[in-house]
C-alpha cells in the first residue's frame, strides 16, 4: 500500500562557479511517497534523492551565486534535486521579504554583488527578495529539479551555533507560533508547483533549551501545518543536537568529519570508522530496518584536499551511502558567498566539484521498488575511487569500472564471492585475484574485517592472510593487510570494499 508520508523520519549526515551542477533527463511521476524506507514516485517507483544544497538563508536572503552566473545556466551533473535554504524572517517579516534583491544588497554595502547581478541576472533585481526566491524555484522546476524547501534559521545569517538565539523553539529568534506562520506561508505559496516535493521544517535544532517535550509538541503543529497547505509535499523532520542525536526519535542527522572533531587525525582510520559508523546506527540508522526513509542531507568535505580528517571520513562516508543506498544532499553548490560571517565574497571549501565523477555511483539507486526485474545481487563497491570490481573476460584480471556495469556476484554463508561457475580466489602478495571453478578452498573464502569491515581479506596456500586492493592500473590484487588498528597515520582506502546489495 502507498502510504503519503505526512511526517517524513529523515537522516543526514552534515560550486563550481554556482550553477555547474545539476539536472539529470530522468522524469520522475510527482508527487513523491514513501513506501517502507523508499521514496517512491506516483506511480510507485523507488526515486534517489540525489541533491545539492542551496544556501539563500544568509543576510542578503537570496540564492547564493546570482551574481555570477545567470539563474539558467544549469549543466547536468547528475544531481536530481536541491535543497534550498530559507530563514523563516523571509517569510514572516515584510519589512525584510519585501525589500528588493537592490535594497538587500545596498543594506550589506554589496555594490559588487549588485553589478554582478545586473549583469548576469538584472531581471531579479528590483524584485522583492521573497520573489527572487521563487523565480529560482520555478527556475529549478522549469528544468525538472526537484525541491527540498529548508527552515535553515530564523535570522537570516550564517548558521548554526548555540548561542545565536536561532537554535530552539523559545530562543529570541525562534518563536514556535511565528515558525508555524512561516510554514504555513511558504507551504501555501509553492502549493501547486510539483517540483517542490518536500519541506524540511527545521534545520540543525540546537542549544541549552532543546527538550524531547517541545520537539514532540511543536514538530507534529508544524509537520500539520506543512500539510494541511500543502498535501502533497513530503514532511522533513529534524532531530536534535545539530541533527546528531536521535534518540528513539530522531530526524536529520548531518555527518561531516568535524561532527567528531579530529577523531578522523588524530585515530586508525579503521577503529575510528568503525566506532562512528555504530554510533550513527544507533543514534538513526536504525530507522531503516524500522521501515523508514533515511537520508544524508548534508555531508561533504573540504575540496583543496589539504585537510587529513575530511580525506579520511569521505572514503568511509562513501562506503555507508553505497551499502545502505542512502538518499542524500551534498553540501554544497554554491563556491563563494556575497557575505558571510562579516566577510564579503568568502570562499566556500566545501564547493561540490571536486568530486563528481567519484560520487556518480551513489547518485543512482543499487536498489528499491519498481527499478528493474533484475534478482537481488551484490557489486563489490571501492570507496576510494566510487568504482566496482568488473569482469572483462577470464583471460584479463578483474578491475574496478563503472558500478552500472558491474557483475552480479553473490556472496554466500560459507563466504565466498560467486559468478556463475566461478568464485573469487587469492593467489598471492602483490598478485591479481582471480576466478577459479574449485572454490573449497581457503584461498575462496573472503572475510570482512577489521572495525571498519572493509577489508576483505583471504588466506592463500602457506596460509598467509591477504586482503583484496587495487593497484596503480585499477586491478584487483591482493596485499597484506593494512592499517587494521593503532596506526593513525595509515590510510587503509586502497584496501577498503562494501559489499553492496543491487537489483539494477
Amino acid at each position: 500500500m502507498k502510504n503519503h508520508l505526512s511526517i517524513f523520519i529523515f537522516l543526514s549526515i552534515l560550486g563550481i562557479n554556482i550553477f555547474g551542477s545539476l539536472q539529470r533527463s530522468v522524469v520522475v511521476a510527482l508527487p513523491l511517497y514513501t513506501r517502507s524506507r523508499w521514496i517512491v514516485d506516483d506511480e510507485g517507483k523507488r526515486v534517489k534523492l540525489a541533491c545539492v544544497n542551496w544556501p539563500s538563508h544568509l543576510e542578503t536572503m537570496v540564492a547564493e551565486g546570482l551574481s555570477k552566473q545567470p539563474v539558467d545556466k544549469i549543466i547536468s551533473m547528475g544531481f536530481n534535486c536541491v535543497r534550498f535554504t530559507w530563514p523563516l524572517f523571509l517569510a514572516t517579516n515584510d519589512s525584510l521579504g519585501l525589500i528588493t534583491v537592490k535594497q538587500s544588497f545596498q543594506s550589506l554595502g554589496l555594490s559588487e554583488s549588485i553589478s554582478g547581478i545586473k549583469v548576469n541576472n538584472p531581471s531579479l533585481l528590483d524584485l522583492p527578495v521573497i520573489q527572487a526566491y521563487q523565480v529560482v524555484v520555478k527556475n529549478l522546476g522549469d528544468n525538472n529539479v526537484m525541491i527540498i524547501l529548508d527552515n535553515h534559521i530564523s535570522k537570516p545569517g550564517w548558521c548554526c551555533s548555540n548561542y545565536d538565539d536561532n537554535g530552539f523553539f523559545g530562543d529570541k529568534y525562534f518563536d514556535p507560533n511565528l515558525w508555524i506562520k512561516g510554514l504555513t506561508r511558504m507551504a501555501t505559496m509553492f502549493n501547486g508547483t510539483s517540483n517542490v516535493v518536500a519541506m524540511s521544517l527545521r534545520n540543525e535544532l540546537r542549544g541549552s533549551k532543546q527538550n524531547t517535550n517541545d520537539w514532540y509538541r511543536y514538530m507534529q503543529k508544524g509537520a500539520e501545518a506543512v500539510h494541511s497547505a500543502n498535501p502533497n509535499v513530503l514532511v522533513i523532520l529534524s532531530g536534535l543536537n545539530y541533527d546528531k542525536d536521535f534518540g528513539k526519535l530522531a530526524f536529520e542527522l548531518h555527518w561531516y568529519a568535524f561532527s567528531d572533531g579530529k577523531a578522523w587525525e588524530n585515530g586508525n582510520a579503521n577503529q575510528v570508522c568503525g566506532s562512528i559508523v555504530s554510533n550513527i546506527m544507533r543514534r538513526g540508522g536504525f530507522l531503516l530496518d524500522q521501515g523508514w526513509p533515511v537520508i544524508m542531507t548534508e555531508w561533504g568535505i573540504d575540496q583543496r584536499g589539504t585537510n587529513v580528517n575530511d580525506n579520511r571520513y569521505l572514503n568511509c562516508i562513501m562506503g555507508v551511502a553505497a551499502e545502505l543506498d542512502l538518499d542524500w544532499a551534498l553540501w554544497t553548490l554554491t563556491g563563494s558567498y556575497y557575505l558571510r560571517e562579516g566577510v564579503m565574497g568568502m570562499d566556500e571549501t566545501f564547493k561540490h566539484m571536486g568530486f563528481i565523477e567519484k560520487i556518480s555511483a551513489l547518485q543512482t539507486p543499487f536498489q528499491g521498488p519498481g527499478l528493474s526485474n533484475a534478482k537481488l545481487h551484490k557489486v563489490i563497491f571501492h570507496p576510494a575511487t566510487g568504482l566496482c570490481i568488473l569482469k572483462k573476460s577470464l583471460l584479463e584480471p578483474l578491475t574496478l569500472g563503472s558500478c552500472a556495469d558491474s557483475d552480479a556476484w553473490s556472496y554466500t554463508e560459507q563466504q565466498q564471492l560467486l559468478l556463475p561457475y566461478l568464485c573469487l580466489q587469492a593467489d598471492g602478495l602483490g598478485r591479481p585475484a582471480k576466478l577459479g571453478i574449485i572454490c573449497n578452498y581457503n584461498n575462496s573464502k573472503w572475510e570482512a574485517i577489521s572495525d571498519s569491515k572493509m577489508h576483505l581479506s583471504s588466506k592463500i596456500s602457506n596460509g598467509t592472510t591477504v586482503c583484496l586492493d587495487v593497484d596503480s592500473s585499477n586491478n584487483i590484487i591482493t596485499n597484506s593487510c593494512s592499517c587494521l588498528k593503532l596506526d593513525r597515520t595509515c590510510d587503509p582506502g586502497s584496501q577498503w570494499f562494501k559489499i553492496v546489495n543491487s537489483t539494477t
